[in-house]
């Protein structure tokens, strides 16, 4: 059992940055691979970005590639989502999700489906 939770949410001026964080419970929190999904107001929850276990396969959806970083500190169970040069189409609740790492992941890295576990979210409001 992984248990997730985000912070770093917030209120922040278009073109703006905020550091979104996802602490993880367990001791083997490097066989998880963890996604960040958002979900904005009377739309479905869409991928933004994911990382492996190890950190070394990185996955971004078009719409953040180039303002978005994701990274991990297996150190500390915590992956982070840098997100810099904020639009308002940005405003979302965003959530972490975990599932262990493995061969089938790379197929589907962008599917709610493939996670098992998630947070309760964080909101982050861009306003213009």
């Amino acid at each position: 059992q992984v248990q997730m939770v985000e912070s770093g949410g917030g209120l922040v001026q278009a073109g703006g940055s905020l550091r979104l964080s996802c602490a993880a419970s367990g001791r083997t929190f490097s066989r998880y691979a963890v996604g960040w999904f958002r979900q904005a107001p009377g739309k479905e929850r869409e991928f933004v970005a994911a990382i492996s276990g190890s950190g070394g396969s990185i996955f971004y959806a078009d719409s953040v590639k180039g303002r978005f970083t994701i990274s991990r500190d297996n150190a500390k169970n915590t992956v982070y989502l840098q997100t810099n040069s904020l639009k308002p189409e940005d405003t979302a609740v965003y959530y972490c999700g975990a599932t262990p790492s493995g061969a089938s992941y790379y197929s589907n890295y962008y599917g709610l489906g493939s996670y098992d576990y998630w947070g309760q979210g964080t909101q982050v409001t861009v306003s213009s």
